[in-house]
């Protein structure tokens, strides 16, 4: 996740308040998409495979979402 400005390549989505913008091509791959919020901040869940991008990253250290996750 990350802010971003609406591209042609976009759709919108406004849920409870807030404007999710997401690239028609990713959403196609990764719906059903489902964001919630806690005090640890945004959590991201879809059907998306990101296990290509954790093995990328396992030198930061982390194993769960990638580096930062």
């Amino acid at each position: 996740m990350a802010l971003d400005e609406q591209k042609a390549e976009d759709n919108i989505y406004e849920v409870d308040g807030f404007q999710y913008i997401v690239d028609k091509n990713f959403m196609t791959k990764a719906q059903p998409i489902r964001i919630d919020y806690s005090n640890y901040g945004f959590r991201l869940d879809s059907s998306y495979d990101f296990g290509a991008a954790q093995s990328a990253c396992s030198s930061c250290g982390t194993s769960a979402g990638g580096c930062g996750a």
